[in-house]
């Protein structure tokens, strides 16, 4: 070891108790990356298993100390780089911070720690008949801290919002070791600047998450749903576009093509592939007639749209097995080969154009793209698939990942709609924000991290706007 890794890793064994610091070669190596299995990762000095506010200040601190970077970690189910280690670092892992302390049935909140798991969150709610919305892909894995370093989406949020419409308060570690409670938990606050929300999003380039307060809905009704089956993906944007022409809302409008049905199938032998190129999944949870009403809207522009097949689903268990295609869908693509996986979001009204421009960029990139989509709110998570050790194939599939993110941009949308920046997207963001928004950005991080130690090397580019 160098003097500066003895004397961090001797800080941090004198600060705290002996376990919560790991220090094996084989332990550091699985806490080196998330599930961007393309973007690159460094190897950690150590990785630290607070349980506690202070314990994570108490990390921070040494790090500023010793001057070492510092990475925080959640579940690992992220798909940017957001959360790999640099060489060098120490990685914050808040896996042990599972407490949930506090679910209030009057305020409708809960206060949870970091490390506590979205599923676990959503069930000990739902028990008391309540309700936490945000629900991605990866919610029985992924954590509320990590959802709150990207602000995650999920299916639902159509009709019902993303990460930061939920959050009402944190409890942070600054970049200068300072330990601060930003927001508030009443049902209005305007105190301030609204601090909270510069941090849901921020993937620990500002500030290490320790507890938040999340507001809950009430349970509501059982969903219907409305099955659509589609030539194209084109005619199924089309269809995506009409429901919003119609002023419809859905609970959840999910978007499922033949690549990822053929995976789902061939893993899991659902036979979905047999009778549809491209699925729609619409769910209304409007009650009673309005119910009735917004289900048949949607079937009404499946149709209109040119639905091969459409129907308002009778059966609940049918209907629910659909959905469970729905998210085994990215990891069933996964057993294909490495996977690059997009998460651009459009206008509505542009989905059609952009499902046909991603058609486009798989064509003349020779790239086999699958896709999926929260088609509902135009974001679409286009699947980019190279056979095992094909470097060729992969050098085309980072063209393809650029060109997809620039047709996103002239379309009026956004580089990543849940996922986050991370490592992945840096030259994405150069690409959407100007560069005054930019040096905002930059001087938001100075003041809060002025010895950038924080996450450094992800989400802004670097000063040539460079994403490496």
């Amino acid at each position: 070891m160098t003097t500066l890794t003895t004397g961090v890793v001797g800080a941090l064994l004198a600060a705290l108790p002996a376990d919560r610091v790991l220090l094996d070669d084989d332990v550091l190596a699985s806490y080196r990356h998330d599930e961007a299995e393309w973007a690159p990762a460094g190897r950690p000095l150590a990785v630290v298993r607070p349980r506690e506010a202070r314990e994570v200040q108490a990390v921070v601190r040494a790090c500023l100390e010793h001057r070492v970077p510092l990475v925080t970690r959640g579940a690992g189910t992220g798909l940017s780089g957001g959360a790999n280690a640099v060489d060098g670092c120490v990685v914050v892992s808040t896996e042990a911070m599972r407490e949930i302390r506090v679910i209030d049935p009057v305020e409708r909140y809960a206060v949870v720690q970091p490390g506590v798991v979205n599923d676990d969150l959503r069930a000990a709610c739902a028990a008391q008949g309540l309700w936490y919305p945000p629900d991605p892909a990866s919610a029985p894995w992924s954590t509320i801290g990590g959802n709150v370093a990207t602000n995650a989406g999920g299916l639902c949020c159509v009709k019902y919002g993303v990460t930061r419409d939920y959050v009402l308060e944190l409890e942070v570690v600054t970049g200068t070791g300072e330990l601060v409670r930003l927001g508030r938990r009443t049902a209005k606050g305007v105190v301030g600047y609204d601090l909270v929300g510069l941090m849901v999003g921020s993937e620990g380039t500002l500030g290490v998450v320790t507890e938040v307060t999340v507001r809950l809905r009430p349970a509501r009704p059982a969903e219907r749903t409305v099955v659509g089956y589609f030539a194209s993906v084109v005619d199924a944007g089309r269809a995506v576009e009409a429901i919003g022409a119609a002023g419809i809302v859905p609970s959840a409008l999910e978007l499922v093509d033949r690549h990822c049905l053929a995976a789902v199938d061939a893993w899991k032998n659902m036979g979905l592939s047999v009778d549809a190129d491209v699925v729609l999944l619409g769910r209304t949870d409007a009650p009673g007639e309005a119910g009735d009403a917004e289900a048949g809207g949607m079937l009404a522009c499946f149709e209109t749209a040119g639905a091969t097949w459409a129907a308002a689903s009778t059966d609940a268990e049918e209907a629910e097995a659909l959905f469970s295609a729905r998210r085994l869908a990215y990891p069933a693509v996964e057993r294909l080969g490495p996977v690059l996986t997009e998460d651009v979001c459009v206008p509505k009204a542009a989905v059609p154009e952009m499902l046909a421009r991603i058609e486009a960029v798989a064509q003349r990139n020779d790239v086999l793209i699958a896709n999926i989509a929260h088609a509902g709110d135009g974001n679409l998570h286009p699947l980019l698939i190279t056979p095992p050790g094909d470097d060729a194939a992969r050098e085309r599939a980072q063209v393809a990942f650029t060109e997809i993110m620039a047709d996103a941009v002239d379309l009026g949308g956004t580089v990543t709609g849940e996922h986050g920046v991370g490592l992945l997207k840096r030259s994405g963001l150069a690409l959407e924000q100007s560069a005054a928004v930019v040096a905002m950005q930059r001087a938001v991080k100075a003041a809060l991290d002025p010895l950038g130690i924080l996450n450094p090397g992800k989400v802004l580019p670097d000063e040539t706007g460079a994403s490496a």
